[in-house]
């Protein structure tokens, strides 16, 4: 239902499914083998070096403020799904 809303969303060009695994996601994936749900990150660009994305408390992070907008949306729509189902 996630992925559902964020092609929605955003569309195809703007949706990694699949993302890499990270380490920080293998505690909720416990939790995930006996409650349902998904793990999801909204993307916020690139680093300071311009390139490769950094993730939160790297020191080149930089919170980017258009993703209050992408991400009230995102989480809007899913409750308003979910709830008519």
């Amino acid at each position: 239902m996630a992925r559902s809303v964020a092609l929605d969303l955003l569309g195809p060009q703007r949706v990694v499914p699949n993302g890499p695994p990270l380490t920080g996601s293998e505690d909720f994936a416990f939790m995930l083998e006996r409650v349902p749900g998904s793990y999801l990150l909204i993307g916020n660009g690139n680093g300071a070096d311009g390139h490769s994305p950094c993730m939160v408390h790297h020191p080149g992070y930089d919170f980017h403020d258009a993703n209050l907008a992408v991400g009230a949306a995102f989480w809007v729509r899913l409750a308003e799904r979910f709830l008519a189902e």
